[in-house]
């Protein structure tokens, strides 16, 4: 995928990041959570990107022969 969707999922996994960090700085598990949950949700995205990219140099690798 492009660069601009893996550039949004890794603001999405730090924005997670501050949430979570600030939730345990006020004893807030909500906001917690929800940043454990940003992060979680960026690194599916991230993985999923991984395998794209893979999946393109697969294809461009066969098509180069």
């Amino acid at each position: 995928m492009g660069l601009g969707d893996k550039i949004s999922n890794k603001a999405e996994e730090l924005s997670g990041k501050a949430k979570e960090g600030f939730g345990k700085a006020t004893d807030n598990e909500s906001l917690q959570a929800e940043g454990m949950g940003d992060q979680a949700s960026a690194g599916t995205k991230q993985a999923g990107e991984h395998v794209k990219d893979a999946a393109k140099d697969v294809k461009d690798g066969f098509g180069n022969k």
